[in-house]
């Protein structure tokens, strides 16, 4: 199977190749001193990649264009699709070529591969942790500095959601925003007297910041609250508070966020809850193992 997921929103190809080509260029690949010494030259090469461990498949496209950047006669097949669960030995590609061209693309297709595999991996940890909640797990801002349009993208293939990509994205009202305005009552008014916003989000950090805001005349701008570090109890708490704003007309969604961990994250996951925002996502997310082996 080659073919992508339709459900998964594509990586952009300009963007995968401009990662891939700054990635070449700090491997100094095409100045390979070791295939240099051995004469490899135009040997002709087969291999394939294999996962070592249980893992979710993804950046087969980012693989083959690392290869293609280094050697366009690189025959690459993909035998997996982006999004499929794998199981330890799987192959996800096999390669034919010039030696000393699939040897310099090696290592770098391989650290876009773990690391991409690694995410979607963990996401869909997180979301089979919650499977029959109804419940959405996202991702954070928690990303890799010049990666996060491929981290998030891993996030899709395991089949997690994406929060905002970036500030500009949407408006997201956190503690320190709290703080730079003078205080939540300070804050309160300010969003009451702004227009109305596309989307606003609020992060609280206590019953009693949540009761003020649903009190008071900001109520009706703000679109969801964030539940930030609150445990369990305190988060069914909430929910009851929510649940008599709804009953009212109010409509709000709610998110809980902060620590949550695989062993946590179901606990969370109850009824009134809509999200579960994760940064073990991408911050937390271990390298799947995988080889290339020449054959």
């Amino acid at each position: 199977m080659t073919e992508l997921d339709a459900t998964i929103e594509p990586l952009d190809a300009g963007l995968v190749a401009a990662r891939v080509r700054v990635a070449l260029e700090e491997d100094a690949a095409g100045s390979d001193a070791t295939s240099a010494f051995l004469d490899l030259g135009q040997a002709p090469a087969r291999g394939e990649i294999r996962v070592a461990e249980t893992a979710v498949a993804c950046g087969l496209e980012v693989a083959r264009e690392v290869f293609r950047q280094v050697d366009p006669g690189i025959r690459f097949e993909p035998l997996a699709r982006d999004g499929e669960r794998l199981q330890p030995r799987t192959r996800v590609c096999t390669l034919e070529g010039p030696a000393r061209s699939v040897l310099a693309a090696e290592r770098t297709a391989l650290n876009f591969l773990q690391r991409l595999c690694g995410v979607a991996t963990q996401a869909a940890r997180f979301v089979g942790a919650v499977q029959g909640t109804g419940v959405v797990i996202l991702d954070t801002r928690k990303t890799t500095p010049l990666w996060r349009d491929l981290e998030k993208y891993a996030v899709r293939c395991g089949g997690a959601r994406n929060h905002r990509r970036d500030l500009g994205a949407m408006i997201l009202v956190k503690d320190n925003h709290v703080r730079a305005v003078g205080g939540r009552a300070a804050l309160l008014d300010r969003i009451a007297s702004k227009p109305r916003a596309t989307f606003l989000e609020l992060e609280v950090d206590s019953l009693e910041f949540l009761r003020a805001l649903l009190g008071s005349p900001a109520a009706p701008r703000v679109d969801r609250v964030m539940l930030d570090n609150f445990a369990p109890e305190r988060v069914a708490e909430a929910l009851k508070d929510v649940a008599d704003y709804r009953a009212r007309g109010g409509t709000l969604e709610v998110e809980v966020s902060g620590g949550i961990t695989l062993d946590t994250v179901r606990s969370f996951a109850q009824g009134g809850v809509d999200y579960i925002s994760v940064g073990a996502l991408t911050h937390s997310a271990l390298a799947a193992p995988m080889s290339l082996e020449l054959l």
